[in-house]
């Protein structure tokens, strides 16, 4: 006899046919009235044990329609190519990248005058509230909400690439553009973290219960100094990203990319 609650006990079996393809991406799953037969238990510890896998984000449920199993067709970022001018690109990377995976790229853009706040101006090294110019996209990958991108520059910058206080796309990438005007990002740091949305961040990525963001934070450099600082807030469900460092010759075809 098991010793954990019932509700989890019906949580962990629904959770089993879901990891071995019972119930795969997009299925419905029985209604609470058969699991509750099934399990002979009552309504409420089904209930109980379907909010559980809705908060572990494998579920999904819709007013009147019950609960069906999330999709999970994930894009897989490239994040040491991302950016580096020596791969070629149609545009900028984001396009050039889920254009390549044979999907479709679509994204909205907002650019604003604003300050620093002292997370960014620490990374680029300027006073906390200086002016600083933001580039913010709502990118989507097929339609389906993918990231968000704010990038900062700082004010001295933008004095000598005045196209990024531009509203729409710059349509080679800044990265290329700044590289155009002598001024070459030569070098990056990244950080990556985890966390549960924001409610603003869960709009607009349209993230349903138990489903983490990753933030993907680069600070880009020049030969002298910061230019730029981008938090890439990801949808955690749907993105994997990967490096490639050093010499992979031995690397097989078959091996994950």
């Amino acid at each position: 006899m098991s010793k954990q609650p019932k509700y989890r006990q019906v949580a962990d079996a629904l959770r089993r046919e879901i990891d071995s393809g019972t119930y795969g991406p997009g299925a419905r799953l029985p209604s609470e009235a058969e699991l509750s037969t099934r399990f002979d238990a009552s309504r409420n510890t089904i209930r109980s044990g379907l909010s559980l896998l809705v908060s572990e984000g494998l579920i999904s449920s819709s007013q009147g329609l019950g609960y069906e199993v999330r999709k999970h067709e994930v894009f897989v970022l490239n994040a040491s190519k991302f950016e580096n001018l020596s791969f070629p690109q149609n545009g900028d990377a984001y396009s050039t990248d889920v254009t390549n995976a044979g999907r479709r790229p679509h994204q909205t853009f907002r650019v604003e005058l604003t300050t620093a706040p002292e997370y960014i101006a620490e990374r680029l090294t300027v006073d906390a509230g200086s002016r600083a110019v933001l580039r913010f996209c709502h990118r989507f990958v097929d339609d389906v909400p993918w990231s968000t991108q704010a990038t900062h520059y700082p004010d001295w910058l933008v004095e000598r690439a005045p196209r990024l206080t531009e509203p729409g796309d710059i349509a080679e990438g800044t990265t290329r553009y700044l590289a155009g005007l002598g001024i070459e990002q030569v070098g990056y740091a990244d950080e990556i973290a985890t966390r549960m949305p924001t409610p603003e961040e869960a709009r607009l990525l349209e993230i349903g219960a138990g489903v983490p963001v990753l933030l993907w934070t680069r600070t880009g450099y020049s030969p002298e100094r910061p230019i730029r600082c981008t938090i890439t807030t990801f949808r955690g469900d749907l993105n994997r990203m990967n490096y490639e460092i050093g010499d992979l010759s031995a690397r097989s075809e078959n091996e994950p990319q």
